[in-house]
């Protein structure tokens, strides 16, 4: 009875790899002595790049690049260089994770070290990129990372526009001639783990800019801003980027790529899955334990539990959901999906305190359910006839 340990990071906390981890040590220690195999996920949030580059084979090609606020840093792309293929994780230049909390300014804050890597990809010889777009520290549209692919952005007295996003509110004209020409050879497919448009209450904005630090102030200055961008595109391009589903993915970065160059917008898990073999490695499993930080009914809108689940129920393979926040009581929608939801945190406990203590408490949980699946394990040799409702 082979386990498959699937999770997607745990965000703030572990990656993917490391959950795989954590859970694979205490389902060892719980007694369980069957077949593991850890295949950590991602579906277009921050680590999938990483991951994607790993199960392709990919070299690391190192350049550098200006951070969310404009410091020289270094960040790789992975390169396949058979298929002239460039992973690029965007967190990796344009990252929340590379600021401190008090330097998180979305008002101020560019996607240019993204387009800057982006650059470096295509003087490798880049014929398709796969783009990795969560996590970053930006609401800026894209336009910070255009502008270092040749975009020009001017206000209504043909000065060029300095500070990204702020200034966006003072757009009049666009002058798209100077774009790097060699987009025009390049497949760009946008690994999405959202839906949200570009505008709106569930707009990048109004959704996204609380978490990478705007106040409610800032959220209201960030949405103008993106108004503006909108309107002066669609005046430009002809191209309403408020219209395509992911639209404010990474806050905005998915519109402002697909208006100005050939793209691909996917479902970051099904992507994933599919681009990595996952379906194989389910052949002969027994069970599946996926999760991530949250299980919740997000999580059925494309996140990286629900997709590894619908694949794994399609072949009647029982999923075990752990996360450090589930659903307290029944749920029936999800329950169509995960045969047993499962919180890694048993005490009540602040959410800094829970981040802390992540990989022991995913360990624990390891160990429990190592026990239980030992267990059943065993009683099948007996009884063929157990399946994954011998839960208890």
């Amino acid at each position: 009875m082979k386990i498959v340990i699937a999770p997607n990071a745990f965000k703030n906390s572990l990656p993917a790899a490391a959950v795989a981890a954590a859970l694979e040590e205490g389902i060892r220690r719980g007694g369980y002595t069957g077949a593991l195999v850890c295949r950590p996920v991602g579906d277009g949030g921050d680590g999938t790049g990483s991951l994607l580059a790993q199960y392709l084979g990919a070299e690391q090609v190192v350049a550098e690049v200006a951070d969310p606020l404009g410091r020289t840093i270094r960040a790789a792309f992975g390169w396949i260089e058979a298929t002239g293929t460039a992973i690029i994780e965007m967190a990796d230049a344009s990252g929340l994770r590379l600021l401190q909390p008090e330097e998180y300014d979305p008002l101020h804050a560019s996607t240019r070290g993204c387009g800057q890597l982006i650059t470096a990809a295509l003087n490798q010889g880049a014929r398709e990129l796969l783009l990795c777009i969560g996590g970053s520290a930006t609401v800026d549209g894209g336009t910070g990372l255009l502008k270092a692919l040749g975009l020009q952005l001017y206000d209504v007295e043909g000065s060029p526009l300095s500070s990204l996003p702020a200034d966006l509110v003072t757009l009049h004209s666009i002058d798209s001639s100077g774009l790097d020409p060699r987009l025009h050879d390049v497949t760009i497919t946008i690994l999405c783990d959202v839906k949200n448009h570009l505008l709106g209450a569930k707009g990048a904005a109004a959704v996204f800019g609380p978490q990478k630090g705007a106040g409610a102030g800032e959220v209201l200055q960030l949405e103008a801003a993106l108004q503006q961008w909108r309107k002066v595109v669609l005046q430009t391009t002809g191209t309403d980027m408020d219209v395509l589903e992911s639209s404010g993915a990474a806050g905005g970065v998915a519109a402002g790529l697909a208006a100005f160059c050939k793209v691909h917008i996917v479902d970051g898990i099904d992507y994933f899955l599919k681009k990595t073999g996952f379906e194989q490695e389910l052949e002969g499993a027994g069970w599946v334990i996926t999760g991530e930080g949250a299980i919740d009914h997000q999580t059925l809108e494309g996140k990286a539990p629900f997709g590894v689940a619908v694949l794994a129920r399609r072949k009647d393979i029982p999923v075990i959901g752990i996360a450090g926040k589930v659903p307290e009581g029944p749920d029936a929608e999800l329950e169509a999906y995960f045969s047993q939801l499962i919180s890694i945190n048993e005490q009540p406990a602040t959410l800094e305190e829970a981040i802390r203590q992540t990989r022991p408490n995913l360990v624990k949980t390891g160990e429990k359910i190592g026990a239980v699946l030992e267990k059943i394990r065993n009683n099948s040799k007996k009884d063929p006839g157990v399946s994954g409702k011998a839960w208890k």
